[in-house]
């Protein structure tokens, strides 16, 4: 007879007056390991928040753990964003502040983290070295918590829940931020824990999943379906009309809009970026790639103007060299921007509305009185990208995938004539994807120049004309796009 690890009898789930999940119902028997899908704000985080405790305690959801396992008895849920703190033990960092040498060191080392983790969960480091090694975490003890990437600060969340070991593991997310070997890595790490004892609940928008999975569930409606044989997505796109106001860009202001010559950016010893020789021209949409860690995020940080050693480099944006006398305002109007962390550290506080209308002056929130005009265009915008019911509402209050919309919205409010989008679709289902990805093809169809980071293929625009691939700091391709080329392959070259 098999042993019921997790009951759910219905289960009720309220946002203020929004019913989320109606009446639930659902039954995780022993040996099983669940993919959970559904549409952005369909209740999956809130699902596996409540399962873990985290959300609301409840008598409707009972888990019952197996003395017999290997596993430790605990359920785990791991977040789709890594919250840490500084050694005063707060976490009101600013979003510049990883790019800043004096500031980073008020943070814990990997290896200070992974030694307090160890401490309080009486575990052995030695046990993690397989596993930091499986990710290509092991290069990064010494690294600073600031210091990391989206994808690194993803890796560090997972190799304490796979060093853990749970009885019950609720993933929500995993994939966000990984460059490709690192998620097949990790399935590979997957497949193993379950071997051993640990169950999987897994909330994912990708196509691949581990071979553990045997069970699939989806929420529509507020209802869980789980009579369901396999993970299939059909996708169905409301044709929009792209809001007249963004249909033609802004004049480029120089027809070379970034230049960057033997640029160089180290953090003491550690070189991030080595001779970097880089030349974006008015009305390119360039692919921007490379493995976690490899100063994506840092040559962007010189683009938008938050490094404060592009002072130190030859950088010309926009036509003047940097520190000619501009100022990081005069950069930031030229450009839509978008990344993990601006999301990170956005006012939570602020509305719809204000969110995004603060996409108009480049403030982390709103200050300024808005006139008629631009009114009308957030007006337009949040309809288009269907806020419309959600514009009075604060971000803190909207699930991942609706925040992540609303800063998308704000990315392309000014109708800028550079847009950076950074990881753009992390948070978003399918169809959110495919719509933005089809804004971003329609806007870029004039003289509007891209630039597009990925480490999805299948989570592309259309448009793309040429490539910038990284390794470990350093340029290994810069040619026209070509979506045959792999960076696995080219990385084994050098």
């Amino acid at each position: 007879m098999s042993k019921t690890i997790v009951q759910i009898t219905n289960f009720n789930l309220k946002y203020g007056n929004k019913t989320v999940l109606t009446d639930l119902e659902w039954t995780i028997q022993k040996g099983e390991n669940w993919l959970l899908s559904g549409v952005s704000g369909s209740g999956k985080t809130a699902l596996l928040k409540a399962i873990a405790g985290i959300e609301k305690s409840s008598s409707e959801i009972v888990v019952s753990f197996d003395e017999q396992y290997n596993a430790q008895p605990v359920c785990q849920y791991i977040a789709q964003w890594y919250q840490f703190k500084n050694k005063e033990g707060v976490a009101n960092f600013y979003y510049q502040q990883r790019y800043n040498v004096q500031q980073v060191q008020n943070t814990l080392t990997v290896n200070a983290e992974l030694a307090h983790y160890a401490i309080e969960n009486h575990l052995s480091i030695e046990q993690a070295n397989p596993i930091l090694k499986a990710l290509g975490f092991d290069s990064l003890r010494n690294a600073q918590l600031i210091e990391l990437s989206s994808g690194e600060h993803k890796k560090l969340q997972l190799v304490k829940a796979l060093w853990l070991k749970p009885q019950l593991l609720l993933l929500d997310q995993p994939y966000t931020g990984l460059d490709i070997q690192s998620r097949r890595n990790l399935n590979l790490l997957l497949n193993k824990i379950t071997s051993e004892g640990t169950q999987l609940v897994l909330v994912s928008n990708e196509n691949e999943v581990p071979d553990c999975i045997n069970r699939f569930a989806k929420i529509i409606d507020g209802k869980l379906i789980t009579q369901l044989a396999s993970y299939t997505t059909t996708i169905a796109v409301e044709e929009r009309p792209i809001p007249d106001f963004l249909k033609e860009a802004t004049a480029s202001s120089n027809n070379t809009l970034v230049k960057m010559v033997d640029v160089n950016i180290s953090y003491g010893s550690k070189q991030v970026l080595k001779n970097i020789n880089w030349e974006v021209k008015a009305g390119e949409k360039w692919l921007l790639q490379g493995h976690n860690g490899s100063g994506k995020s840092t040559l962007l940080s010189l683009v938008n103007g938050d490094h404060p050693q592009a002072y130190a480099n030859e950088i010309y944006l926009f036509g003047n060299k940097r520190g000619s006398g501009e100022s990081i305002w005069d950069i930031k109007e030229h450009i839509g921007l978008i990344s993990p962390e601006l999301h990170w550290y956005f006012d939570f506080n602020a509305t719809v509305w204000q969110s995004i209308a603060s996409g108009f002056f480049d403030s982390i929130g709103l200050y300024k009185e808005i006139g008629w005009q631009k009114r009308t265009q957030i007006d337009e915008i949040i309809d288009y990208f269907g806020l419309t019911a959600d514009k009075n509402e604060v971000l803190a209050q909207l699930p991942l995938g609706k925040q992540r919309l609303v800063l998308l919205a704000r990315t392309v409010i000014k109708n800028p004539e550079l847009l950076i989008l950074d990881e753009p679709c992390q948070g978003l289902d399918a169809q959110q994807t495919l719509q933005f990805n089809n804004l971003i093809d329609g806007l870029c169809t004039t003289n509007r120049t891209l630039i597009y980071v990925s480490h999805s293929d299948d989570q592309l625009p259309k448009n793309l004309t040429r490539q910038l691939l990284l390794s470990k700091g350093e340029v290994i391709g810069n040619d026209i796009y070509n979506k045959k080329t792999n960076i696995e392959e080219l990385e084994n070259v050098i």
